[in-house]
């Protein structure tokens, strides 16, 4: 079960991160704040949703390195950095690694929710299209060894005669093969079992 969409938000700064904290929580969010980057690290699990609100610069471990740490773990949580000025060549640094967005400081209030509102509704539609595709994956590796081959024969196209021809059976038995490949799939066209399983391959690269 998906974690409740939570705002991770990171910041040495107390004052700062304090007042951010109201501030959304102010307008319905969950907020879980941390003042090193070490202790988020220390709490992480694949399972957090929502999005973070992370400091560039801390002492100890930056925010760069945290989202090294991160993104060695796999995390697809969004990362919004904040940065000051002279930290623009960072955070954009940061973006080719993985995060979604940056703000300036000073920054405007309304300009932060913007993002991270962005941020989150983008986590809920990742998380819920890797549901799918770990659905998908579930659903393949259910398939017999035969039923794999006549289903990758399907998807190329090719005519019930020809694949108990390729594969040395009766054309009886791929009929029985394709409609078990159908029902176990959950799909009543080809069109859609071509789909799914290129969802599924697209996961793995």
């Amino acid at each position: 079960m998906t974690a409740e969409a939570t705002v991770y938000l990171v910041e040495d700064d107390d004052a700062v991160r304090d007042s951010l904290q109201m501030v959304l929580e102010s307008v319905g969010h969950k907020v879980a704040s941390y003042s090193r980057a070490d202790a988020f690290l220390e709490d992480y699990s694949v399972d957090m949703a929502g999005c973070m609100v992370l400091d560039i610069r801390m002492p100890g471990m930056n925010g760069m390195e945290l989202q090294r740490q991160l993104n060695a773990r796999n995390s697809i949580l969004p990362i919004i950095f904040v940065t000051g000025h002279g930290d623009v060549p960072m955070a954009v640094d940061a973006m080719q690694r993985g995060a979604v967005d940056f703000v300036q400081k000073p920054y405007r209030e309304e300009e932060l929710l913007g993002k991270i509102q962005q941020a989150i509704t983008a986590d809920i539609e990742n998380r819920a299209d890797l549901e799918e595709k770990h659905k998908i994956r579930a659903k393949l590796a259910d398939l017999t060894p035969r039923e794999t081959q006549v289903m990758e024969l399907m998807i190329e196209g090719k005519a019930n005669k020809v694949i108990a021809y390729d594969l040395d059976i009766s054309q009886r038995t791929v009929e029985i093969h394709r409609a078990r490949v159908m029902e176990k799939m959950g799909v009543r066209s080809l069109a859609h079992l071509v789909r799914m399983v290129m969802a599924a391959e697209e996961s793995n690269s």
